[in-house]
């Protein structure tokens, strides 16, 4: 179990490239078993996440050919349908929570599958249901082994068949396994409260060029007809929208003057303005985000006067993801801000952390903090800490690059299931961070 030895309270310069989305590789990867026609991706990052996948498509075998940095073939050719009945494969499932959107293609193109009850962040309970309740309408059946903790979905050797299927929540990962599964089904499917992430986005555009028939894309309504087969297509994966939302943050915290290069504005939402409301100045100059020095950034309140709050909701509202890196930003603002974390009962914990650094925060309820900003007037303190899960770890880095002293923070494991190399980055921006293996 490694960890980071950071010396903080220095700004840093310099220019950032950022990372492919994780989301987006993970939908993506999966989708490569839709089909025994090769498929190439490119930007895959280099992240803990994507490797377990990998390492779980290559237990199932599919054949991987690394073409260049971050430019790999996968061919899904002749699939070992048995290898997911082994406790191999319930030990690499159970990793991370991706793992469940191998579901939809090995249940539509083999009939049957088995499904670990994936890993992941603890963020709080996290179901399955909107996943099975979507396979169970396109037609599988669905039991739950109580001894081997797996769900078993099976079609009795027949074809999925199209379905209206109305989902209970906007699920991203759901929404991409009912999808998936929908290409091949015979018939028409109709998704309706899908979620419309440009992740999502993407893994349709490339379902249709491998020559499924997807409608409706970017909207919450999907309409698909079944195909009885898919071919090979070439991808590349958009940056990550969240790793860009976190560099912004780090630029706030630190007074740091930091270019994000290439982030893809037209998919980034309403992540700018949102950060722009805690007052950061942040300025689009073709397609890269430039973060000048700020030695004090203010939050503006609503038009009525009151407090700012900043909540999460499904696409095009905020990602739950940023929350936490938002917590953080708020810490060193001038003024304050109500966060409130609708999705997720657990994820708003480790602010008991920054308020050991010396953040003025007040924990409401498992939904609800309010952070008083200190607007660099006094500092967080270094610290030792714990990466509880990715996000919250990235948080809790870029804590520590703003806080006087050293700190240290263990089970970086978690932030590198999410981010790609991230202590060479930072030293690449002058950032004083050492990993200890």
């Amino acid at each position: 179990m490694g960890f980071f030895k950071i010396k903080g309270g220095y700004p840093l310069k310099g220019e950032i490239i950022p990372q492919g989305a994780k989301n987006e590789s993970l939908q993506v990867l999966c989708s490569v078993l839709l089909t025994s026609e090769k498929l190439r991706i490119k930007n895959i990052p280099k992240i803990g996440d994507v490797r377990c996948i990998i390492k779980i498509l290559q237990n199932l075998g599919v054949t991987v050919k690394k073409n260049g940095n971050k430019d790999f073939t996968f061919q899904a050719k002749n699939i070992n349908i048995e290898y997911i009945y082994t406790k191999k494969f319930q030990k690499h499932g159970k990793l991370i929570r991706g793992s469940i959107m191998i579901a939809g293609p090995i249940l539509s193109r083999f009939g049957k599958v088995c499904i670990p009850i994936p890993g992941g962040d603890r963020i709080g309970r996290r179901r399955l249901d909107t996943h099975l309740n979507g396979f169970k309408l396109l037609g599988s059946n669905v039991s739950y082994h109580h001894i081997h903790k797996c769900f078993y979905l099976n079609t009795n050797n027949k074809q999925l068949n199209g379905s209206y299927i109305l989902m209970e929540e906007a699920s991203i990962t759901a929404t991409a396994n009912i999808i998936m599964a929908s290409t091949l089904a015979k018939g028409k499917t109709i998704i309706y409260n899908a979620a419309c992430e440009p992740y999502i986005q993407q893994l349709c555009k490339l379902l249709n060029q491998m020559g499924a028939k997807i409608k409706g894309i970017g909207s919450n309504l999907l309409t698909i007809i079944g195909v009885p087969e898919l071919g090979g297509g070439t991808h590349h994966i958009l940056p990550d929208m969240i790793e860009i939302g976190s560099w912004i943050g780090l630029a706030a915290v630190t007074s740091s003057e930091i270019r994000i290069k290439n982030v893809s504005w037209k998919n980034l939402g309403i992540i700018p303005n949102v950060f722009r409301k805690m007052g950061i100045k942040l300025e689009k100059e073709k397609d890269d985000i430039y973060i000048p020095t700020q030695k004090s950034y203010q939050i503006k309140k609503l038009l009525n006067n009151s407090i700012l709050t900043i909540y999460d909701s499904p696409w095009p509202g905020l990602t739950p993801d940023l929350l936490s890196i938002l917590i953080v930003v708020a810490t060193q603002a001038k003024g304050s801000v109500l966060i409130h974390q609708k999705m997720f009962e657990s994820r708003l914990f480790f602010v008991d952390k920054l308020i050991e650094m010396g953040a003025q925060i007040i924990l409401c309820d498992p939904h609800r903090a309010t952070i008083i900003g200190l607007n660099h007037q006094s500092y967080l303190r270094g610290s030792i800490l714990n990466s509880p899960d990715i996000r919250a770890g990235i948080s809790i880095l870029i804590a520590a690059l703003s806080a006087k002293g050293f700190s240290i923070i263990k089970n970086v494991e978690q932030i590198d299931r999410g981010y790609e190399n991230i202590d060479q980055r930072l030293r690449v921006l002058g950032a004083d961070i050492l990993r200890i293996e």
